[in-house]
C-alpha cells in the first residue's frame, strides 16, 4: 500500500467509525430505552422508590442504608455549608433527609452512580475525561443552586438536580464510546457527534428515569441563548445562565460579552456587576457544594 492511500485510510477510518457509532445511537433512541452503562443497581432503586411522591422516609432510610457509601454522601451533603449554614450537624440518615428533600436525596445517589460508574474497570480508558466531564457537571449544579436561589423563584434543590444532569447526554456518549477508540481519536467527529447528540440522548434518558417535566426541559433546552418566553426566569434560563458563569468563571472579563443578547440574563434583571457580586460572594457555597457532591 502506497504512502497516500494509507493516509486516505486512516482519514477515513474516524469518519467510518464516527457513521457506525451515529447509527447506533439513532437505533438506541428508536426503542426509547437510553440507560447509562456499568450504572449501579442502587440508583435504580433510589430512583424507583423515589417516584412515589407520598414515600416515607422509612422507606428512603431503608434503600439508601443498604448502600453505605451512598449513606455517606448523603450526610456529606446535609452538612455542607449550603444546607447547614448554622454549622449544626446532622449525624443520622432520618434527619439528614428530612433537611434535604426529595431532590437533593436523587442528586447525592446520581453522584454516588456516577462515581461508581467511572470507576468500574470497563470505563477505565476513559477515567480522566470521565471525571472531567462529571466535575464540570457538579460545578453548574452548585451554580444552579446559588443562581436560583439568588436570582429567581425557582426551587433551588431542583436546580441543583438539573445541573447535574444537563452533561447526562454527553455522559452517555462518552461511555458508549470505550467501544469506538478511533472515534475518540477524531475529536473534531467526536464534538460533532456531542453537539447533534447530546440533548436529544439526555432527553430520552431523563424520561426513562421519569424526571420532572421542567428538568427534562431545562436539559434538553439550556443551550438555546435566544430562548424567549413572557413569564418570569424558569429552570431552564437559571440552568442558561449557571453553565455560561461557570464556562466563564476563570475569565470575569469575558463574562459580560457573552451575556450580550441572552434573554436569560435579562429575565433575571442581572447586569455585569450583579454577576460579578454573586460570584465573590457565593464562591464559598459552590466550593462546599462541590466538594459535598464529589468534584475531585
Amino acid at each position: 500500500m502506497n504512502t497516500s492511500t494509507s493516509a486516505a485510510t486512516s482519514n477515513a477510518l474516524p469518519n467510518a467509525a464516527g457513521f457506525a457509532f451515529v447509527e447506533s445511537l439513532a437505533a438506541e433512541l428508536s426503542s426509547g430505552k437510553v440507560e447509562l452503562p456499568s450504572f449501579p443497581d442502587i440508583a435504580a432503586r433510589v430512583r424507583q422508590v423515589l417516584s412515589d411522591e407520598f414515600v416515607s422516609s422509612k422507606q428512603i432510610i431503608k434503600v439508601v442504608s443498604s448502600e453505605p457509601a451512598l449513606a455517606a454522601k448523603l450526610m456529606q451533603l446535609a452538612n455542607s455549608v449550603a444546607l447547614n449554614p448554622s454549622g449544626q450537624r446532622v449525624t443520622d440518615l432520618k434527619t439528614a433527609i428530612s433537611r434535604m428533600g426529595l431532590n437533593l436525596v436523587r442528586s447525592a445517589s446520581l453522584t454516588f452512580a456516577v462515581e461508581q460508574m467511572r470507576n468500574s474497570p470497563s470505563m477505565a480508558s476513559l477515567r480522566q475525561p470521565m471525571s472531567e466531564l462529571w466535575e464540570r457537571c457538579v460545578f453548574v449544579a452548585a451554580m444552579s443552586y446559588v443562581v436560583a436561589r439568588s436570582c429567581s423563584q425557582v426551587n433551588a434543590d431542583t436546580a441543583l438536580l438539573a445541573g447535574l444532569l444537563h452533561g447526562v447526554g454527553r455522559l452517555y456518549i462518552l461511555s458508549r464510546s470505550v467501544d469506538h477508540p478511533q472515534l475518540l481519536a477524531d475529536q473534531t467527529s467526536y464534538n460533532e457527534i456531542v453537539r447533534d447528540w447530546h440533548a436529544a440522548i439526555a432527553k430520552c434518558i431523563l424520561e426513562n428515569w421519569d424526571m420532572s417535566d421542567d428538568v427534562v426541559a431545562a436539559v434538553e433546552s439550556h443551550e438555546d441563548l435566544s430562548r424567549d418566553h413572557e413569564d418570569d426566569a424558569d429552570l431552564t434560563d437559571v440552568l442558561t445562565v449557571a453553565t455560561l458563569l461557570v464556562s466563564f468563571n476563570s475569565f470575569p472579563d469575558a463574562i459580560e460579552l457573552n451575556m450580550q443578547g441572552v434573554a436569560a440574563f435579562d429575565r433575571m434583571e442581572l447586569d455585569h456587576e450583579a454577576v460579578l457580586a454573586i460570584l465573590e460572594e457565593s464562591a464559598e457555597e459552590v466550593a462546599s457544594l462541590q466538594a459535598a457532591l464529589g468534584s475531585a
